[in-house]
């Protein structure tokens, strides 16, 4: 055996094996552990990047509605069938034209590479949620913001913009709806 090669070569592999350690602990600190999404940290710079580049992007906010009451009725193992349904849902409107997160709680967004049909994004994501053989039902007020209506492209703006929309539904008391 050649000890000086091998002396030389361990702390080589050592510090590789950190890497790939602190590699996918950096990776599951960008992903929501309970819905796989992108975390704020994780999604924002991909965010900025579509913004920058696609004239037709859009930014939504998704909240939804009386999200504590489900897990005042129905338990906090209903509400992360709830919240798990959700991403899924918001998965499937992006598809490969978009990115989905989780900002926390009960609070989702989305950007887009170009316009989708959010009236359909709205239906999907009302459609109750079966947990434990008990029909949950689920509503979620959306809030858009088109980059057309942004003077500069700005994720910043966007997200403001989404966010008086999505306040502005839920303060008519029409779920379901969203504005741009």
């Amino acid at each position: 055996m050649d000890l000086p090669l091998i002396a030389t070569a361990l702390p080589a592999l050592g510090w590789a094996i950190h890497g790939g350690v602190l590699a996918r602990r950096l990776g599951r600190a960008r992903r929501d552990p309970l819905t796989g999404l992108h975390t704020r940290a994780g999604w924002t710079t991909r965010a900025e990047r579509i913004l920058s580049t696609s004239p037709a992007a859009l930014v939504l906010l998704v909240d939804l509605d009386d999200f504590k009451a489900v897990n005042d009725t129905h338990g906090h193992a209903a509400g992360d069938a709830v919240l798990t349904a959700t991403a899924d849902r918001l998965s499937a409107w992006c598809g490969r034209a978009g990115i989905p997160a989780r900002l926390g709680g009960d609070e989702f967004t989305a950007i887009t590479r170009h316009t989708l049909d959010t009236d359909a994004l709205t239906v999907a994501l009302n459609q109750p949620v079966t947990h434990a053989g008990t029909l949950i039902p689920v509503g979620a007020s959306v809030g858009v913001c088109h980059r057309t209506d942004l003077p500069t492209p700005s994720l910043t703006d966007a997200l403001s913009a989404a966010d008086t929309a999505m306040y502005r539904a839920k303060g008519h008391g029409r779920r379901n709806n969203h504005h741009r």
